[in-house]
């Protein structure tokens, strides 16, 4: 792949990641904006408690896919190099924290990164997964879920032995995460973290 075509693929991943699929949807659907509602937040935890189940899980589905399908197309059609495939992740990753429809106010990134770890390295979904199950499980807390999930994806890629520019992206994936996720932290810390209920 070329650096002219590299760059375009890479723009137009971002411009499918940066779409806000929960404002779309909720908007769709008859609801209010998300973002004046909740914790403000554009991700399916906020929409599920402002919106209701349906609207937080299609928004869940959503963000998932435009992290996969944009990878997946690029992986399988254009064959690009590990180091290509990291920054087409990193880009992706951005899109969906920082788009540009939003005034690059965007979501905190754990559903698109899932999409994306389902493409680089699938196994290490399925450790993360487990981290973020266990950690709901006894807590109830979804934001440490996610906290502790982007933590352990960098440690099982490099597992792994998955090609290092991959670690990389899943590395620059998890600071951009944990940094997204700094007030829920700052909750956590002083127990003003709000609980999911199902």
């Amino acid at each position: 792949m070329n650096t002219l075509s590299f760059i375009f693929i890479l723009i137009v991943i971002y411009l499918i990641a940066a779409v806000p699929t929960g404002i779309v949807l909720a908007k769709v659907m008859g609801y209010e904006d998300v973002r004046d509602k909740g914790s403000g937040n554009i991700g399916a935890t906020n929409v599920y408690r402002v919106a209701g189940k349906l609207p937080g899980v299609l928004t869940l589905v959503g963000d998932i896919l435009k992290g996969f399908l944009p990878l997946l197309a690029c992986k399988t059609w254009l064959t690009p190099t590990p180091t290509q495939l990291g920054i087409a992740c990193a880009v992706a990753i951005v899109g969906h924290c920082y788009p540009v429809y939003l005034k690059f106010r965007g979501g905190k990134g754990i559903a698109t990164a899932l999409g994306i770890f389902l493409v680089i390295s699938p196994a290490a979904v399925l450790g993360a997964a487990i981290v973020f199950g266990v950690a709901i499980a006894i807590t109830r807390f979804i934001s440490l879920g996610s906290v502790l999930a982007a933590m352990s994806a960098p440690l099982l890629v490099l597992m792994l032995n998955e090609p290092q520019p991959i670690f990389l992206a899943t590395l620059f994936i998890a600071a951009l995460i944990i940094w997204r996720h700094r007030n829920n932290i700052k909750r956590l810390i002083d127990g003003s973290e709000d609980r999911f209920k199902a």
